[in-house]
């Protein structure tokens, strides 16, 4: 029995209480000993790929998912779309439970993922177009409007009759998100789609989706590496580590509460030595007469004086460090001890 739910469902896009997945890993013994123990006596492992994570995502939001790999994010992202069951928790999006696969639901909702295509290799993008047309029986006029628009925005009108295997990555990029966005979902759940894209093509991709969310309102759920896909098009960020969610948010607020520093920039009167700014904090680069800190957030204030006592100081600036250091050091903190432990099974 199904819970299907009306698709014009008016709540958050997504929400999720205590979302859990948990995979049984076999353990292969070492040794020819172990490995003929192993076919009687099989010994596994769970892991926490997701760990009771809770969320909600309100209509239009466009919403950053970080994480390292192995966190957690993409493991989320097919349960939210319906792809694999979780091992226990409630999720509703759209105002359906995905992994009960409506037709209604997957009609109102695009998984795009960085390192998968879902365009055939050897023919025009245009032919794929149109199979997707018949997938969701998509109404013609409908249908030519809405390529017509996309393939605009994108910038990639000349290039539909061109083969997929031709095309350059970016432009193949494009094409998958144009594939995705036909059907005009309520909700387009992205991974990693600027992986290995050059810099000219993760812009244009970022604009193009900022711009197709201002005009028809898509909620978005991004995973990305690169902090300038986060940067140019989340207001709002949620960290999993672990499996377990750590931070949600303002994109503004990772740095207040993951970072213990500020970086201190100094331009002195004259050229010095960088050996006894040590006592104020770290110098994390030093030339001649400039000299960069890295200083403990709570001991700026008596850094700062002491420094405006002792030194000749024609210019001081203060400013939070870049949030990809931010990030990439949340990303390699350990996991606590009681996190550590794992769960042995012998079957």
């Amino acid at each position: 029995m199904t819970t299907e739910t009306n698709p014009l469902h008016a709540g958050p896009i997504i929400e999720t209480h205590g979302l859990t997945k948990i995979y049984r890993v076999y353990q292969k013994q070492e040794g020819l000993l172990g490995a003929i123990r192993g076919v009687f006596r099989r010994r596994y492992r769970e892991v926490r790929a997701v760990d009771g994570i809770s969320f909600r995502i309100e209509p239009g939001e466009i919403v950053g998912f970080l994480g390292p790999n192995g966190a957690g994010k993409t493991t989320t992202l097919k349960m939210l779309s319906g792809l694999i069951y979780p091992t226990s928790g409630m999720a509703r999006v759209l105002g359906f439970v995905p992994w009960e696969r409506a037709n209604a639901f997957r009609r109102q909702l695009a998984l795009v993922m960085g390192q998968k295509n879902q365009l055939w290799w050897d023919l025009p993008a245009a032919d794929s177009f149109a199979l997707h047309r018949a997938i969701y029986s998509l109404p013609l006029d409908q249908f030519q409007r809405t390529l017509n628009e996309l393939t605009e925005l994108f910038g990639v009108t000349h290039l539909l009759r061109q083969p997929v295997r031709e095309l350059s990555l970016g432009e193949r990029m494009k094409m998958e998100l144009i594939a995705a966005l036909l059907h005009q979902p309520r909700l387009l759940l992205l991974d990693e789609p600027t992986i290995g894209l050059d810099v000219v093509a993760q812009v244009g991709i970022r604009r193009c989706l900022r711009e197709y969310n201002r005009r028809r309102g898509v909620t978005i759920l991004l995973t990305s590496h690169y902090m300038k896909d986060v940067e140019a098009l989340c207001e709002r960020v949620m960290v999993i580590r672990h499996g377990q969610l750590i931070y949600d948010g303002p994109l503004s607020g990772i740095i207040e509460q993951f970072s213990q520093s500020k970086l201190v920039k100094l331009q002195l009167a004259e050229e010095a030595d960088p050996v006894p700014f040590y006592r104020y904090g770290e110098v994390v680069h030093a030339d001649g007469p400039l000299i960069e800190l890295r200083v403990e957030r709570q001991r700026l204030p008596e850094v700062l004086a002491a420094i405006l006592d002792h030194h000749r100081v024609l210019d001081l600036n203060v400013q939070d460090p870049p949030l990809e250091q931010v990030i990439a050091r949340v990303f390699e903190e350990p996991l606590a001890d009681h996190e550590t432990d794992s769960q042995l099974t012998t079957v």
